[in-house]
């Protein structure tokens, strides 16, 4: 059964497209993603979905409630962590948590089973104001809040953006353990890296749903032969790939290109070429797809 459930949604700005015909459900006890970069419409429809915004076009269901007809119900059983941090930063790290929760008529004390291994974490600096915080403890007071009034879904909004690689590591533990006392997660990331923690993920780029699925048949689904390569002159041979008939993409991905050919051409063929260009120091070899080059090649189909 589904928590969520989106209905040819469409939503635009003035002259601006956000969101063109979306669909996807999201069941009940799912970790789901929404993976795209900024301006893909990711926070346009978690506003829709959190009853903050009217779309255009469609229709959209949380745990059965319509977003428009039923807004005041759905703000009963979600909890929503915008992608920026907007709680009170002149309150206490308590005081904001005691805000929250007396908003929903409970309190810390009949909910901190739910937040236990996560406030555990900021109980030292309680009386520290939120303002003060680093950008991963602020992350988990504002997981907090969202948590306090034991919602049936939780939305986060880009969560772990801006805050370091150490901080957004704990946080999907944390989501994990989440998603085990049963909460539905539906979860915006532009890290392509995080598609891989979701059970199941959307594509999403310019307000268009590219793929929907779990991010192993996403990724198994890309049969186009795929290179890492690299030179002691990785720019140059960025440069002369790209202008090669056989090369159909060629990206960079740390300190290696990942190089999809469209032609019949061996592995041996492209050294031999990298080779004739006087390049030295090189190194090749076949791999699998990321969910990068998956939404790269997906982004060029469309």
């Amino acid at each position: 059964m589904s928590a969520v459930k989106i209905e040819n949604i469409s939503k635009s700005f003035d002259t601006v497209l956000a969101l063109a015909q979306v669909s996807f459900d999201v069941l009940k006890g799912e970790l789901f993603g929404l993976i795209g970069p900024d301006g893909a419409g990711k926070t346009t429809m978690f506003k829709i979905l959190t009853t903050l915004l009217m779309p255009d076009q469609g229709k959209a269901y949380v745990e059965g409630f319509h977003t428009v007809k039923d807004y005041k119900k759905i703000r009963r059983i979600i909890g929503y962590m915008p992608g920026k941090f907007s709680l009170y930063q002149d309150l206490t790290v308590e005081e904001n948590l005691n805000f929250f929760a007396t908003i929903f008529n409970t309190s810390i004390k009949e909910n901190y089973h739910l937040i236990a291994d996560i406030y555990g974490q900021l109980e030292p600096f309680k009386k520290r104001r939120a303002g003060n915080l680093s950008g991963g403890m602020k992350q988990k007071l504002a997981l907090s809040c969202a948590l306090i009034h034991e919602p049936k879904v939780l939305f986060l909004d880009e969560p772990t953006t801006g805050v370091d690689a150490v901080s957004r590591a704990e946080f999907w533990e944390m989501l994990g353990r989440l998603k085990a006392k049963g909460i539905t997660i539906v979860v915006s990331t532009p890290y392509m890296d995080e598609a891989s923690l979701c059970e199941r993920i959307a594509l999403i780029q310019t307000g268009k749903i590219l793929s929907i699925d779990t991010p192993e048949h996403i990724t198994n689904a890309y049969h186009k032969p795929l290179y890492a390569v690299r030179s002691d002159d990785f720019f140059r041979l960025m440069k002369e790939l790209r202008g090669q008939h056989f090369a159909e993409r060629v990206e960079p991905f740390g300190e290696y290109l990942h190089l999809t050919t469209k032609d019949q051409i061996t592995e041996h063929e492209i050294h031999q070429y990298i080779q004739s260009q006087g390049h030295s120091t090189i190194e090749l070899s076949a791999i699998e797809a990321t969910i990068e080059d998956v939404f790269l090649d997906l982004m060029q189909a469309n």
